[in-house]
């Protein structure tokens, strides 16, 4: 019979490790933006630290001591990283050859090599913090891996670790809405890391002291307004009205008639050229409200602006000069924008996508950015459903790279059979696909009939000619040979044409089972590979320092049980942000559904008390084959309702029955803290795979889990023999 200190302790110390994973996914994250370039370094760093932790309860070391040290080192070296960055120009943080990448990552285009004193490899940078991260999480494994081998019964420690896991997803779910600072988040990791140190010294305080004092200053530089939404770490400089995301310029509110000419450029160009105002708008990306405010101005009857963050939309309601959330015309939808697309029924003049770079991946489990589902073949075709006969798409960005320009060319052409119009901004006659492209490019489409009919002839004749203040060009025809005659305009006049795109044999198209908008050919880069090499090198290094290797023998069936299932849920949480939206809601729910049903398992292992395990594995290995041949693309047509329930099907039943084949292992447990530290350990192996979902997508990648799941049935057989 396990003691109720026993059993407080593991549901504790579950919630603290799980609410400071999530925790440092996001801190870390919003702070040294390059850290999110390895897709999941944070989450693997965790999981190593659990694993040498649960590996190491039997050792003499109460290694709970070094967790506020290792913490402390950790935010120290995270600010420290942040200052010396942002203040000394001459250090630059290699990203995989930012001037011509095999995957384009945002942020990183500010500083060339040729002017840089110092060149950091990114992957020193990586190393680090996935050391001292880590090393954070070994305490915590090791008091979660003593706890299990107190309570007999291995179910219901079990299911106090889930549940215990299950609270600390809500609490982060409340901290989110609420939009608290990362002070309040790590005083509650603090305060439960101090009630597990044995020994309570005055350093421990100090340090835990310390650790905050450098979260709350890293969250509050001088001179800005700091708001932490669900998504982002927000800056705000009220006197520029602009808005920093994670430490990178995001965008800037302006006076659209003053200073807006991109935003005004769609609109001008089919006004001059003879069409009526674009009446019916939806704007994706609505950020605080530059291109809603153009809409207005030009003579829209309805503007339907959907922004994923609510803060950001707060920001432009309260201090956009314009004023444009505060107009009866405007319907705001705070919502991921693919998935108000599929929802809608209405049909739109003009449908523009607003600089959507969300800077932020959609999780710590896959490669999916927040935008990745709206860059897709099927979300183009969802796009078509929405417009006019005569409606255009506007698309536009600084896409970096001529090979992305002409990668999304050939996507819309092949959407409404017909060419789109390219234009940058300044003017460029041609794009190659080797071209570096750090301007704003917009690129226009719509079926063979749309407005784009009469700009494209008017273009074919003349250029057109934007004013850097746009009010200027209220009173001409910006179409001609020559910019505008207008008395008193002392700004420069651009001229704009469409340029030549030459798009790359074969150029592949995203879809929504790869939607890797931003990565050049299905490979791994380099960059994850040399990353996943340094990884596996520190794992084994802690492994080696920590684990009792000669009195602990790792479970190999766990292990791949633990690897398996991290793929599994990667391709869950990536299958339901397709269908229900990449939001942070979605997200969290997914994961908390994914440990609920974990419990049900648990409840059917401890009523029904299986002996056989095989027939629940050849249940796993048959969804599996089916979850990776239905495409979800199956699922979108489908009435809500039925979405939901088939939809959910495929993702609930393979998580059931993995969770009934774990559960009868663990159940038979004789050295829970080993097994459940060799099931982590898998789980870091199968957050290493990942990266392969960038060569075969991600429904292939369950064929691989399954490969794992054969393992651990075999190396089960073996063992019980």
């Amino acid at each position: 019979m396990a003691s109720p200190r026993s059993s407080i302790d593991l549901f504790l110390v579950s919630f603290l490790i799980l609410f400071l994973e999530l925790v440092s996914i996001r801190w870390f994250g919003s702070t040294v933006v390059f850290l999110t370039f390895f897709t999941n370094i944070v989450l693997l760093a965790t999981f190593l630290g659990m694993s040498v932790g649960c590996l190491a309860a039997s050792s003499r070391r109460n290694l709970i001591e070094s967790v506020i040290p290792a913490l402390l080192v950790a935010v120290a070296l995270a600010w420290g990283v942040l200052l010396v960055y942002t203040h000394y120009g001459a250090i630059m943080i290699d990203v995989g050859g930012q001037g011509s990448a095999q995957q384009i990552y945002f942020g990183t285009e500010y500083r060339a090599r040729d002017v840089s004193r110092f060149v950091v490899p990114l992957e020193a940078v990586a190393a680090a913090f996935f050391l001292v991260i880590a090393l954070t999480f070994v305490g915590l494994g090791q008091v979660m891996g003593r706890a299990f081998n107190r309570i007999p019964d291995r179910l219901s420690a079990y299911t106090l670790n889930i549940t215990g896991s299950l609270a600390g997803i809500a609490a982060v779910a409340v901290a989110s809405y609420l939009r608290t600072g990362p002070e309040l988040w790590f005083a509650i990791a603090l305060s439960l890391c101090l009630y597990f140190v044995p020994r309570r010294t005055l350093w421990q305080v100090f340090g835990a002291a310390a650790a905050l004092i450098i979260v709350w200053a890293s969250a509050h530089p001088q001179g800005v307004e700091t708001i932490w939404s669900p998504y982002y770490k927000i800056a705000y400089q009220p006197s520029a009205r602009s808005i920093t995301t994670n430490n990178i310029s995001h965008q800037q509110m302006t006076r659209v008639e003053k200073g807006g000419a991109g935003y005004l450029l769609p609109h001008l160009l089919n006004r001059d050229a003879g069409g009526r105002p674009f009446e019916d708008v939806l704007i994706i990306g609505a950020g605080s409200g530059n291109d809603v405010a153009a809409a207005l101005g030009q003579g829209a009857r309805h503007v339907d602006a959907v922004e994923i963050d609510p803060a950001i939309y707060d920001l432009g309601r309260a201090d956009h000069p314009n004023r444009p959330y505060d107009d009866p015309r405007v319907s705001v939808h705070i919502d991921d924008g693919r998935s108000f697309v599929r929802r809608s029924d209405e049909q739109y003049d003009l449908i523009v996508y607003a600089l959507v770079d969300s800077l932020v991946l959609h999780s710590g489990y896959s490669n999916i950015r927040l935008e990745s589902f709206l860059f897709t073949a099927e979300a183009f075709q969802d796009i078509k459903k929405r417009l006019k006969p005569q409606g255009v798409f506007a698309a536009y960005n600084s896409y970096r790279q001529g090979w992305l320009v002409g990668r999304l060319k050939r996507m819309m052409s092949d959407t409404f059979g017909a060419d789109p119009l390219v234009m940058s901004l300044p003017y460029q006659p041609r794009i190659g696909p080797e071209d570096r492209v750090d301007h704003i490019t917009f690129i226009l489409g719509g079926r063979p009939q749309s407005a784009l009919v009469s700009i494209r002839e008017h273009l074919d004749r003349n250029f057109f000619w934007i004013n850097d203040r746009p009010e200027l060009n209220e009173a001409v025809n910006g179409f001609g040979p020559a910019a505008p005659a207008v008395a008193g305009a002392l700004s420069a006049w651009h001229r704009i044409r469409p340029a030549a795109i030459d798009v790359r044999p074969g150029e592949l198209e995203p879809s929504d089972d790869w939607p890797f908008l931003y990565l050049r050919d299905p490979v791994v880069p380099t960059l994850n590979l040399r990353a996943a090499l340094i990884i596996g090198t520190l794992s084994g290094g802690l492994l080696f320092i920590f684990a009792p290797g000669r009195q602990v023998r790792p479970n190999w069936s766990m292990f791949f049980l633990g690897a398996g299932f991290m793929l599994l849920e990667t391709k869950s949480v990536v299958h339901l942000a397709l269908l229900f939206g990449s939001t942070w809601m979605v997200n969290l729910i997914v994961v908390s559904a994914v440990l609920a049903m974990i419990l049900c398992a648990n409840m059917f292992v401890g009523a029904v008390r299986p002996v056989r395990v095989w027939p629940f594995y050849a249940m796993l290995a048959a969804t599996l084959v089916a979850s990776a041949f239905v495409p979800v693309s199956a699922f979108l047509n489908l009435p809500a309702a039925v979405r939901t329930v088939v939809s959910g099907a495929f993702v609930v039943l393979p998580i059931l029955f993995a969770g009934v084949v774990f559960a009868v292992a663990f159940r038979d447990s004789r050295t829970p803290d080993v097994d459940f530290g060799s099931n982590i350990a898998g789980a870091m192996l199968g957050g290493l795979i990942e990266p392969l979902s960038l060569v075969i997508g991600f429904s292939r990648l369950l064929l691989v889990a399954l490969v794992f799941y054969v393992l651990a049935a075999g190396l089960r057989s073996k063992q019980t023999a």
